[in-house]
C-alpha cells in the first residue's frame, strides 16, 4: 500500500473529481426516482471492473479507483433513495440495482481484458 505523500494527494484529487462528477449527475436528475444514484452506481462498477483489468500502475488505482471511482459511486445515497420509493418500489429498485451493477462490473471486466 502506497502510504506516501503523492499516494494521498492521488486518492484526494479523484475523490474531488469522483465526488463534483455525481453531484452534478444527482442534481441533472432530481426527479426523485433514484435515476442518477442508479447511473452513478453502474457506470461506477463498469468502470472499477475495466480497472481491475487495465491499471497500469498502482498510482493510476489510487487515483481512479480509490479516489474517482469510489467517492463517483454511493451506497449511502443507494440506501436512501431505496428506502424513499417506498416498499415496493424501494425493492425493486434494490435488486435491479445490484443485478444491473453487477452485471456492469463484469462488462467493464471483459472489456479491459479486451483493451
Amino acid at each position: 500500500m502506497e502510504r506516501s505523500l503523492t499516494g494521498f494527494m492521488l486518492i484526494a484529487v479523484g475523490g474531488f473529481v469522483g465526488a463534483v462528477t455525481r453531484y452534478g449527475i444527482d442534481v441533472a436528475a432530481a426527479d426523485g426516482t433514484g435515476v442518477g444514484t442508479f447511473t452513478v452506481n453502474v457506470v461506477g462498477s463498469f468502470g472499477l471492473g475495466v480497472l481491475v483489468t487495465r491499471a497500469a500502475s498502482r498510482r493510476i488505482q489510487l487515483l481512479v479507483g480509490t479516489g474517482a471511482l469510489s467517492s463517483f459511486t454511493t451506497y449511502s445515497t443507494f440506501v436512501g433513495d431505496a428506502v424513499a420509493l417506498g416498499t415496493v418500489a424501494g425493492s425493486a429498485y434494490v435488486v435491479a440495482s445490484y443485478a444491473v451493477g453487477i452485471a456492469a462490473a463484469v462488462v467493464g471486466l471483459a472489456v479491459g481484458r479486451r483493451l
